[in-house]
């Protein structure tokens, strides 16, 4: 490197940027297997980010490997299941009994989940920066790999520059690092937007994740018409309800309609007692996007290993981003960890590479068949038929719920879980 050697608090093994689900996740079982990590994160802890509130227990899987107290105690909100509302009707299903994920969802407001996450890395052992506002990445001009970024430090914004041999991008779906890297999105993915707010209410209290198939934009007499995506409503157990929608870019009215003004028409048809109304409201309306389906590749390039919402690894059958995020930091944390001990830098590449294929081997088998349901709901027709036929087939129904919140047994499950898992493994890799 041609610039002066920089101090040591400023240099690491691997530099994560971004300490949400994903960045935090992979700081921590990085700084549990004994590298040196610097956490990078450019807000202070608590911190407000949009929805995220419902946890599956395939995020709840996350959180117990972690060690994360997830007792009652600590604050969290335990659920059974899903209960799904369309066409008529009204469906209520536990999660399933399964060995691989626990029988139940949690709910926590994001303010200070995130926060947990950073602390347990930081517990760990990983040095965190908040505060840290992350610019331009440093690139070894002669081979074109990022060995760190420039930075601005606390309230003064003090330039700094922090070096690693690898960097993790977890800076979220606007990910400006791996854009400064030449990562661009694909357009032929799908992408969603998520948009919510908070309303006293006497729905608080709920053991179970509400789910509405249809959104209606009640215009008019005669004007009715059926929104692609699908809101929900979960109770807080603090006296709120979150409730917010999520609308997918596969519908003709996507750039057209203001999300924040269909979730306030939404709210309006509702029954009055639940208290949705504008003076309940303790929050303003938040919305952000939902990058879906690998939306963003390759996941490893030149020393850039791409995280959760960076690498778009939102599901597209439901939305859920946080298991996924975690996941995806446990995976990339596991294979800089492998790579971290080769001995030479061909072996590490090797190693490195091996990310990118992990992550189509685990998901995109399952992303491409997201994909293709995701279409077919873009056309109010099929949403027409599914609701009205899917839902009074309890069984049917309970074979839906595993494949939208991917929760099925890898080994020795029951025939639904055979079909998921085969249908997955031979759907083309994303």
């Amino acid at each position: 490197m041609t610039e002066q050697q920089p101090l040591s608090e400023h240099t690491a093994d691997v530099i994560v940027v971004g300490a949400g689900p994903a960045g935090s996740t992979t700081a921590y079982y990085l700084a549990k297997a004994g590298l040196d990590v610097l956490l990078l994160e450019k807000t202070a802890f608590p911190r407000e980010k949009v929805c995220g509130d419902g946890l599956t227990p395939r995020a709840t899987k996350q959180l117990v490997a972690m060690g994360i107290d997830i007792s009652e105690e600590a604050g969290w909100l335990r659920n059974k299941g899903l209960r799904i509302i369309g066409g008529g009707v009204r469906l209520q299903l536990d999660w399933p009994d399964l060995a691989s994920y626990p029988d139940y969802g949690l709910v926590r407001k994001r303010d200070d989940f995130d926060e947990q996450l950073a602390r347990q890395a930081q517990k760990a052992g990983a040095r965190l920066y908040e505060r840290c506002n992350v610019g331009a990445p440093i690139v070894d001009d002669r081979t074109g790999r990022i060995t760190g970024v420039q930075a601005r430090l606390g309230e003064e914004k003090r330039e700094v520059t922090f070096h690693a041999p690898l960097v993790v991008a977890a800076d979220g779906n606007s990910t400006r690092l791996s854009l400064a890297m030449g990562l661009h999105r694909r357009e032929d993915r799908p992408m969603g937007v998520a948009v919510r707010t908070y309303f006293t209410s006497p729905r608080h209290d709920d053991d179970y994740l509400e789910s509405w198939l249809e959104l209606w934009d009640r215009r008019g007499p005669g004007e009715d018409r059926l929104l692609p995506g699908y809101g929900w409503i979960f109770g807080m157990g603090d006296g709120t309800s979150n409730v917010g929608l999520g609308v997918l870019n596969t519908s003709d009215s996507f750039k057209e309609l203001d999300w924040r003004e269909v979730l306030k028409a939404w709210c309006a048809s509702m029954p009055e007692d639940w208290g949705y109304v504008p003076e309940n409201m303790t929050g303003p309306i938040r919305g952000a996007a939902l990058p879906m389906a690998f939306n963003r590749q390759p996941h490893y390039t030149r020393g850039l290993l791409l995280v959760g919402d960076a690498g778009g690894l939102v599901n597209p059958f439901n939305g859920e981003g946080i298991a996924y995020a975690m996941e995806s930091g446990q995976i990339a944390a596991d294979v800089i960890v492998q790579a971290h001990a080769r001995a030479t830098p061909a072996q590490r590449e090797l190693a490195l590479h091996n990310y990118p294929k992990i992550l189509k081997d685990t998901y995109g088998g399952y992303y491409t068949l997201g994909r293709a349901f995701v279409k077919l709901i873009g056309n109010p027709k099929v949403m027409k038929i599914a609701t009205q036929r899917g839902l009074t087939h309890p069984l049917l129904m309970k074979f839906t719920l595993k494949m939208l919140a991917n929760l099925t047994d890898p080994t020795g499950g029951d025939a639904m879980d055979r079909i998921i898992n085969g249908l997955s493994k031979v759907a083309p890799k994303a």
